[in-house]
């Protein structure tokens, strides 16, 4: 049982190394999150205009989430009235432009790699931008549009559904410090939990795996890193390829994204895996389900395409200005715990997290955390309100 052993306790390593960081940027996302109501997300997104897009870009960022929740909650503003191409483009960004993403890869990988995910993110905006405005036809719009309103499930629908935010007048300061403040910022950060642990743990335990039981010749060969001009190639083309058949999404893939970077994937090729989060397997059957095989095949075709085409222009750009790392030397780590900064700081961000799950269980969260998975138009789920207005017993301050 020794193989078992040596995985599990770099999954553990990698784990208790990136915990406090977790914990802030959710806890940030839930502050940002109870702050921005969803009606003004919708009232912005109703065009593809340069501007209706640069607003979908940095509200996605600012609405973190996992990627199953962030596909549902596309889907939901579609339906509203914003566009397909703004409601693609928050999609993005709400997966891969986020804090928790940027804390993760510089702790584990380097700042680097937080700086080409930043690069890189608004560079596959664009191509998408470029793209639907080129190829995207009415029709198809129109058939996906049908096709959405039938109201399928697919997953994490309950959560997306719930609109959490802090509806009433005056400063956003007073309003988050209040009673219904703290609650709505306990309510979405263990919501966000929830929906993401199974991701964060999936990569967890694939990369203590791979990186326990796969010889570093292998990756060696099959990225090409004996030959730098054809790795630079290739590592963006087999980058989101690896992502899809890993099944993992979300920032669940990062510390997958270390040991592929230390078995000599190139710079580009980690970027366009970290981004293919939303190409992987079980997302490609949600889109079929939400607008139909043929915008399926063509949001699955312009995601890989401007993944790629992200790698790419990263790898030029960071190359050119001497910013890819020497040494392939990302924290892929053996279980240990010492007296560290890292030890500190987790114990503080958990304290920081039993309180705010204390907050959750004893102010109705848990009825509204089994409404998570449930179908996106259910009657009389808790989330659809704000915790604004007139909040029963569960929202009180």
């Amino acid at each position: 049982m020794g193989w078992l052993w040596h995985a599990l306790s770099i999954a553990a390593a990698m784990t208790w190394e990136v915990l406090w960081a977790l914990i802030l940027g959710f806890a940030l996302s839930a502050v940002v999150q109870a702050l921005v109501r969803r009606e003004s997300v919708v009232r912005l997104l109703g065009g593809d205009s340069v501007r209706s897009l640069a607003a979908a870009t940095g509200l996605g960022a600012a609405s973190s989430s996992c990627s199953y929740a962030s596909v549902a909650l596309a889907r939901a503003l579609f339906r509203k009235g914003a566009s397909f191409t703004a409601a693609m483009v928050f999609e993005i960004a709400s997966t891969n432009l986020v804090v928790e993403l940027g804390i993760l890869l510089a702790l584990l990988m380097g700042f680097q790699f937080t700086a080409a995910e930043f690069v890189g993110g608004p560079i596959m905006i664009v191509g998408i931008a470029v793209l639907y405005r080129v190829f995207l036809r009415r029709r198809l719009v129109a058939e996906a549009l049908v096709q959405a309103d039938r109201g399928l499930a697919g997953s994490m629908e309950g959560h997306a559904a719930m609109d959490m935010s802090l509806a009433g007048e005056g400063a956003l300061w007073r309003r988050l410090r209040s009673g219904r403040g703290a609650t709505a910022v306990s309510h979405i950060f263990v919501m966000e939990w929830a929906a993401i642990w199974r991701d964060i743990a999936g990569g967890l335990l694939i990369t203590g795996a791979l990186a326990a039981w796969v010889p570093a010749g292998f990756w060696t060969r099959f990225f090409l890193s004996e030959h730098p001009v054809l790795a630079g190639l290739w590592g963006p083309i087999v980058g989101p390829v690896v992502a899809v058949l890993s099944f993992v999404c979300s920032i669940g893939n990062v510390p997958l994204a270390a040991v592929l970077w230390n078995g000599g994937i190139s710079f580009g090729g980690v970027v366009s895996f970290i981004f293919a989060d939303l190409i992987i397997l079980p997302i490609l059957n949600i889109y079929r389900r939400y607008y139909g095989w043929r915008m399926a095949a063509f949001v699955a075709g312009t995601f890989y395409a401007t993944m790629v085409v992200a790698g790419y222009a990263v790898e030029l750009l960071f190359g050119a200005a001497r910013l890819v790392p020497a040494h392939r030397d990302a924290s892929v780590l053996e279980a240990r715990v010492s007296w560290n900064y890292t030890t500190w700081l987790n114990l503080a961000f958990l304290a920081l997290a039993a309180v705010l799950v204390a907050r959750f269980l004893t102010t109705g969260g848990v009825p509204m955390l089994r409404m998570m998975g449930g179908a996106p138009d259910a009657p009389d789920q808790p989330g659809r309100h704000h915790h604004g207005g007139n909040a029963g017993p569960g929202h009180s301050g």
